[in-house]
């Protein structure tokens, strides 16, 4: 009987109540496109072009970077990072394939994330990038990076 009460206690509860409903999730489509925008004209094209001021723009300035590159733990912050793109033969300069894809971006009221696959030099770089939309603007607050080999 106990076990009875229990049961109907727990099936009382509605099962799509959950601390964050989808309905009262807010996302936009001009957002995708503004995030959107800064990974490909600012994100991408920094990286491409080692053109550190378009860099600048895509980062918060208190961003990390944390991952690994062959298995050896990488960590930075957004201006070392930002320096050491500066300092090495772009992409672009080396005459090396560049290839980076957005693979999904999901946002949540006023925070984002975007999967992108970055192919330069011999790496194949998986990207898992946090956005923030800090006083209108979205901003890449945290990156997170693994190097993986066909």
């Amino acid at each position: 009987m106990k076990l009875l009460l229990i049961f109907a206690w727990l099936f009382s509860f509605p099962l799509n109540d959950h601390a964050q409903n989808k309905k009262d999730m807010k996302t936009s489509s001009t957002s995708e496109t503004e995030i959107r925008n800064v990974i490909e004209n600012y994100y991408f094209k920094g990286i491409y072009e080692g053109n550190t001021e378009l860099l600048k723009k895509a980062f918060y300035k208190g961003a990390l970077l944390f991952g690994d590159i062959d298995g050896v733990p990488y960590f930075k912050t957004a201006d070392k990072y930002i320096e050491g793109v500066g300092n090495r033969v772009s992409p672009d300069k080396s005459g090396k394939d560049f290839k980076a894809v957005i693979l999904s971006v999901d946002i949540i009221n006023s925070i984002a994330t975007a999967k992108l696959n970055v192919r330069m030099y011999d790496f194949n770089y998986y990207n898992f990038i946090t956005f923030n939309s800090i006083d209108g603007e979205w901003l890449i607050v945290n990156k997170t990076l693994t190097n993986v080999h066909p």
